[in-house]
């Protein structure tokens, strides 16, 4: 039984989310699997990868074939390289921001807001329609005496 490590998508249209699984090779995409061993969300910014390095090792180790976008994902975590014996990739994973972090920098917003530093005034001003009729008005009558 030839075996494959394959995504297996889920979600809406336009809004994939994949699941990283080790199937038969013979099996449809969202098809029976044999075991689930990662997550990819490529719709998050950084994108979520997640892979269970262990369970990944051991499927490649028994002999199973990732597809392309697999092996790329796989490159990227280091758990190609590791089955390979070749070093680590210099890149890590970019990690999006903690909660913690984000929440820090909400409230440095909010105190400036209390503190009324910022108004949240727009910076170019709304261009005022009366003035312009105006000014159509004027060269109009600038170029009915002239004539």
């Amino acid at each position: 039984m030839a075996v494959k490590i394959k995504l297996k998508r889920l979600g809406k249209i336009r809004q994939p989310h994949y699941r990283i699984v080790v199937a038969d090779s013979r099996t449809r995409r969202d098809g029976r699997a044999i075991e689930e061993i990662g997550l990819y969300h490529p719709t998050y910014n950084p994108s979520r990868i997640e892979v269970d390095s262990e369970r990944a090792q051991y499927w490649l180790s028994v002999g199973a074939q990732p597809t392309e976008p697999v092996l790329a994902i796989l490159k990227l975590t280091g758990d190609w390289q590791k089955h390979k014996g070749l070093p680590a990739p210099e890149k890590a994973l970019l990690v999006p921001a903690t909660k913690e972090a984000k929440r820090a920098s909400f409230d440095e917003f909010a105190k400036t807001l209390e503190s009324g530093d910022d108004k949240g005034e727009a910076i170019t001003p709304k261009a005022k329609k009366a003035d312009k009729k105006a000014d159509e008005a004027e060269a109009a009558s600038t170029e009915s005496t002239e004539a």
